[in-house]
């Protein structure tokens, strides 16, 4: 007889002794609870396996999908910054550039709203990928009626930012279900996915653009997320149903006072203060050494190649290695990078190996987020990870909103131009400078771990 015909063969009854024989308390809510112990140990037998399968794979190919088309709009934002600057009826408006910060700073920021908010009520959580798809759709044709920028900040920036977020987050919540031992991979692998719509998006969005004009692009592509995700909603699915008598636990946030996650989250938020800025200013940088509109636009490009790369072996990485050691080869990838060869780039040709490198190793950052959760939750055993998720998602957050108005101050006037050599000396220099010492700084948990602080 094997173990699943012996469990088949336990009645109620039986699961008060089965509570006695493995050490449980004997009284009428313990005996409840193991026969729910006992409930589960039935379904696991029918679930789909972790870490592989058919529905696991599906599963992760559709979170590659609504990851690549909801964060991949926002990450291309910079086509549609410059048509608006330069065409009518925006142009010559003021905050333009707060479009794209609204639409990308408010998916980091309010993941924790989010995620709490589906945690509290798990019944909703695969309504809400469908939910948050038709709000952004409806996002998208709405500013597509705009005639300023209020309506644009209003709609492709703050409601198509809600609408992902509540689309994307389901992802994360049922993919630590799906995926234990190759979590890492499988973050990776569905991250890619911003990096390849990063290098395809940018092109189709500026010939749809300069073709046929914004509202036709907006109300094009709003279909076309529709018609792309739509059918993939179904595979977006917990390995583990809900059920009518699951009640959702407290969510326990003292994991944010434990000196792993401040470390960490530190240097997150550091990172993220200089992340962002090469992909803004590197087409235009581009331009300063003669190179012409597309091929300012590939350094963007080849960046975001090199991140599909660098995403996929970073997750590999990090299921096997300790996570300082990872973001310590993150750090040193891209500090080397930005001072040695964007800094002494004076010609087209560094400045695309530097693209590469950069989207490589600084791309490959948030992989390493798997490895801080797993860390972290060590520490604090209560811990929910898609909340640590949440929490390290927020802090990025706050570094992509607050490394627009820092990179303005730092090309104000183009400082060191005329004064410092290279890339130095271009009025770019202090904005390089910033990049590399926030990637350098960004990578100090490996001293916190040298300490004993982690």
């Amino acid at each position: 007889m094997n173990d699943s015909t012996m469990l088949h063969d336990i009645s109620p009854p039986n699961a008060e002794a089965l509570a006695s024989k493995e050490g449980f308390a004997q009284d009428p809510r313990s005996v409840e609870d193991n026969s729910h112990l006992v409930s589960s140990r039935l379904d696991e037998s029918t679930l789909p396996p972790v870490d592989g399968g058919k529905d696991a794979w599906l599963f992760l190919a559709a979170c590659f999908v609504v990851e690549a088309l909801v964060w991949g709009f926002p990450f291309s934002y910079g086509v549609f910054q410059e048509y608006y600057s330069t065409h009518e009826p925006f142009q010559g408006s003021g905050n333009i550039a707060v479009i794209g910060t609204c639409a990308m700073g408010i998916m980091y920021l309010d993941l924790p709203i989010v995620f709490g908010l589906l945690r509290r009520w798990p019944k909703y959580q695969r309504l809400s990928t469908t939910g948050g798809l038709i709000t952004m759709c409806l996002a998208l044709g709405m500013s597509s009626l705009s005639n300023n920028t209020t309506h644009l900040i209003i709609t492709q920036g703050v409601f198509y930012a809600i609408g992902g977020s509540f689309a994307y987050s389901p992802c994360i919540l049922f993919i630590d279900e799906w995926f234990n031992k190759r979590k890492g991979l499988a973050y990776g692998i569905m991250w890619a996915g911003t990096g390849l719509t990063g290098a395809i998006l940018p092109l189709v969005m500026e010939w749809l653009l300069s073709t046929y004009g914004f509202r036709t692009t907006l109300r094009v592509w709003s279909v076309s997320l529709f018609l792309l995700t739509g059918p993939l909603l179904y595979f977006i699915k917990p390995r583990i149903p809900n059920t009518p008598s699951h009640s959702p636990h407290a969510r326990d946030f003292a994991f944010i006072l434990t000196s792993t996650f401040g470390i960490m989250q530190a240097c997150n938020v550091i990172e993220a203060l200089g992340f962002f800025l090469p992909t803004i200013y590197l087409p235009t940088f581009a331009r300063t050494l003669g190179a012409s509109r597309t091929l300012g636009a590939l350094t963007v490009i080849l960046f975001n190649v090199a991140s599909v790369f660098g995403c996929v072996l970073m997750g590999a990485v990090v299921d096997k290695w300790h996570v300082t050691n990872c973001i310590l080869i993150s750090t040193i990838g891209s500090t080397i990078g930005v001072f040695v060869i964007w800094g002494f780039s004076i010609s087209l040709p560094p400045l695309y190996i530097f693209s590469l490198i950069y989207g490589l190793f600084a791309g490959s950052f948030t992989s390493t987020w798997p490895g801080i959760m797993r860390d972290v939750k060590k520490k604090r055993d209560n811990a929910d990870p898609s909340m640590i998720f949440a929490c390290l998602a927020a802090g990025r957050g706050v570094g992509n909103v607050a490394s627009g108005p820092l990179s303005e101050a730092l090309i104000h006037g183009f400082p060191w131009r005329g004064s410092a050599g290279f890339a130095y000396g271009s009025g770019y220099g202090a904005l390089i400078v910033f990049t590399g010492l926030t990637a350098f700084f960004g990578g100090s948990s490996i001293l916190g771990r040298r300490v004993g602080w982690l």
